[in-house]
């Protein structure tokens, strides 16, 4: 347990470090395509990304977990012995039935730098990760501040399922995904006040074909 906590103390110093001496760090590029009051929906490039499968009940434990992993890949445990620039968001996304007891597992993920991108890192065999493509495709995004729980990400992702209920977009969710929804979270654990944090889920249908995006980022 202890060197659990001064582990979770180095990951968040380096981290601010990180965020504190660099202008930006880089995010995957998208262009939004629609945008209310309560979440907008955005179209993501195409993208590549380092994945952490997690059997685990918790979300937070899942999460602390597959960035444990995350971690140790960016600060050089892959075939090249190479350091990776620190990205956001950390991705976790929740699978339903595939962890214990027909309870949720989670994959973690990272997104690469652009250096990166064309051709990832293998990281060591033992650290468990997977490089995982993505095609371009929309998500519903529904922003939320403070710290992404245990106790709160349901609730969060049942307020974005009402909203897109309630919109144009009510029959556009994605019954062919994997995961029920994702958990975007954007700052070091260490932040305590102006915390980003997003709900994402997958979009697909005739709504999301010949958008124009109002926005690019």
């Amino acid at each position: 347990m202890e060197k659990a906590r001064l582990w979770l103390v180095a990951v968040g110093l380096v981290w601010c470090l990180i965020v504190t001496t660099c202008d930006a760090i880089e995010s995957p590029q998208y262009s939004v395509v629609h945008s209310e009051s309560e979440f907008e929906i955005r179209l993501y490039r195409d993208s590549a990304w380092m994945t952490a499968p997690v059997k685990e009940i918790s979300f937070e434990k899942a999460t602390r977990d597959g960035f444990h992993r995350l971690f140790q890949y960016i600060q050089g445990a892959n075939l090249n012995s190479s350091r990776v620039s620190m990205t956001a968001p950390v991705l976790t996304s929740i699978v339903p039935e595939a962890g214990p007891l027909h309870s949720s597992a989670y994959l973690v993920r990272f997104y690469l730098p652009i250096k990166f991108q064309a051709t990832p890192l293998l990281p060591l065999p033992e650290l468990n990760l997977k490089p995982d493509s993505w095609t371009s495709h929309c998500v519903a995004v529904r922003k939320f501040s403070g710290f992404a729980r245990n106790s709160n990400i349901a609730r969060e992702a049942e307020k974005l399922a009402i909203s897109l209920s309630r919109s144009s977009w009510a029959n556009s969710t994605s019954s062919k995904s994997k995961y029920a929804y994702s958990i975007a979270q954007y700052n070091s654990p260490f932040r305590f006040i102006g915390r980003l944090n997003e709900v994402w889920v997958d979009i697909y249908g005739s709504e999301t074909d010949g958008s124009n995006g109002i926005a690019t980022y």
